[in-house]
């Protein structure tokens, strides 16, 4: 995908992009939504951005009117703005039909399907139907239509790097084997629908870039003017509380040598902006979150009549929060003794500036968006912050606990299928028997925990108890002999059983065991 130039749509751009590599990890209600909000997003600036262009394409049939020079540049606008509508119907064919497919508009949401999370309707469609490849014909050709009216040489060259409607490569760590598996393939309605969108908004981008270059060519000696707009074009529509709200101001119209004769001067909120070749800068800050609106004002002297006159804009914009999360990948706590692995994410916020910090634990960074976080404070609280750029700050508590206490087993017993505590067993089975194993059960970290020591009671059937004391996991020689000579009915009780596991200071008691031999 090549990198446009238009800040308003590289930012689109690289909200889809964030959006499309979240949704490859998470399919998660949160990436859902953020689709829906992009979707509304686009179609908000779809109509702005179609609204400018209608404006831009009027100014030139108007200053064509009676010229017959300024001829082809009015056919050529005409001509952009049929190109981008034929594109448009056919885009909205098929979000029309995919929104069918998905079981119509949702009452409940107003804007999304019923079954806006389903995959297999978007791959019947554009897959298995082949509709995905008549749409990737359908933009080639759109983009050539675009690109091929204007004359060939350096003008033609030129504007091939401000198209940016165009089918973009598959990456090269993706396994689709062409572009409409890469781009639809078992994707959900939602991320779809919010495509759809977005092929629309790059052909009304590729419309206005047209419409500039006819605008252009009219010659600004003979330039008439008859009437304005204001027209303001934001750098983003979408911020992050912090950002800078920043957009170009300029007049419909206008050309960079009349500005001190037709007097003509912008104001943003009530603040006079300077004029520099027809246009202004403005920009404010972004502390409050929600809906936000820009006024803006131009007022100038027509020279025809003499007669100040005045014209006025607005636009909205939204302010958002960053959010993010700090995720323990295996379980909600931090064990103590053993690797932590920890997944990190922000939405709006670069991964290489994301860094991890931990307080009563240790954090090992392994990549961008991984950790391993390590404690020795069972019964504490592990503090992870998370900061970024641009002051991103997000704070999550762990619970720090010990490893959980192992099952005791001798080391005859199959361990899936013996009961908690022993149980009854055949003699040659027990007499084979030679160390006491704990085994960590339904713990999904790589520890292993020790036998230190236990206490085992021999009760003969016809003879009096004996007893037996063990520093180890291994039966030492009189608990070996009292093993050997299991018999039916026999009765063996190991007391006082301790394991170590990672993270202990000293043994545990780990329970009993009792076995009646058969």
């Amino acid at each position: 995908m090549s990198i446009p130039k238009e800040p308003r749509q590289l930012m689109i751009n690289l909200m889809y992009l964030v959006l499309t590599a979240m949704l490859a990890l998470n399919v998660s209600a949160e990436i859902i939504n953020a689709f829906y909000a992009l979707n509304r997003g686009l179609k908000t600036s779809n109509s702005i951005v179609g609204d400018s262009n209608d404006k831009l394409r009027s100014a030139i049939q108007t200053q064509a009117q009676g010229n017959a020079k300024y001829a082809p540049f009015a056919d050529g606008a005409n001509k952009a703005q049929s190109i981008s509508k034929d594109f448009e119907t056919y885009i909205k064919g098929y979000y029309d039909q995919l929104v069918k497919d998905a079981g119509g508009i949702d009452p409940k949401y107003g804007d999304r399907p019923v079954r806006y999370k389903d995959k297999d309707v978007t791959t019947n469609l554009m897959i298995n139907n082949k509709k995905g490849e008549e749409m990737m014909k359908k933009i080639m050709d759109t983009r050539a239509a675009f690109i091929n009216s204007v004359p060939e040489g350096a003008e033609r060259k030129a504007m091939e790097a401000q198209i940016p409607l165009m089918v973009d490569s598959i990456s090269k760590d993706s396994k689709a084997t062409n572009w409409p598996e890469y781009k639809f393939k078992q994707m959900p309605v939602a991320a779809v629908l919010a495509t759809f969108s977005k092929y629309i908004n790059d052909a009304k981008t590729s419309e206005t870039a047209l419409m500039n270059y006819y605008f252009n060519k009219m010659s600004i000696v003979d330039f008439k003017v008859d009437k304005f707009k204001v027209i303001i074009s934001p750098k983003k529509s979408y911020l992050i509380k912090g950002d800078k709200f920043e957009a170009d101001v300029a007049l419909a119209a206008y050309n960079s040598n009349s500005n001190g004769a037709l007097n003509a001067s912008i104001s943003v909120n009530g603040q006079g902006i300077t004029l520099k070749d027809g246009q202004g800068h403005y920009e404010s800050g972004t502390s409050s979150l929600g809906k936000q609106t820009v006024n803006a004002t131009a007022r100038l002297t027509n020279p025809f009549t003499g007669l100040s006159e005045e014209a006025k804009g607005s636009i909205e914009y939204e302010v958002g929060e960053r959010s993010g999360t700090v995720s323990a990948e295996k379980m909600n706590v931090i064990y103590v003794g053993v690797d932590n692995p920890v997944e990190v994410s922000a939405a709006g916020v670069s991964s290489n500036s994301l860094k991890l910090s931990c307080g009563g634990c240790n954090a090992t960074q392994k990549d961008n968006n991984h950790y391993i976080v390590t404690s020795d404070r069972p019964g504490t609280k592990a503090i992870l912050t998370l900061t970024g750029e641009n002051g991103f700050s997000l704070v999550k508590e762990f619970r720090v606990k010990g490893i959980p206490s192992p099952v005791p087993k001798i080391n005859t017993e199959p361990f899936d299928k013996a009961g908690a505590g022993g149980g009854v067993l055949n003699s040659g089975v027990f007499g084979a028997s030679t160390a006491l194993l704990a085994k960590l059960e339904n713990f999904d970290f790589d520890a292993r925990c020790n036998i230190q020591s236990f206490i085992l009671v021999y009760r003969p059937k016809v003879e009096d108890a004996q007893q037996a004391v063990c520093n180890s996991a291994e039966f030492n020689s009189d608990v070996r002999r009292y093993v050997a000579k299991a018999r039916a009915g026999d009765v063996y009780n190991f007391f006082e059983i301790k394991a170590k596991c990672p993270g202990d200071a000293i043994g545990r008691p780990v329970g009993t065991l009792t076995y009646l031999i058969k």
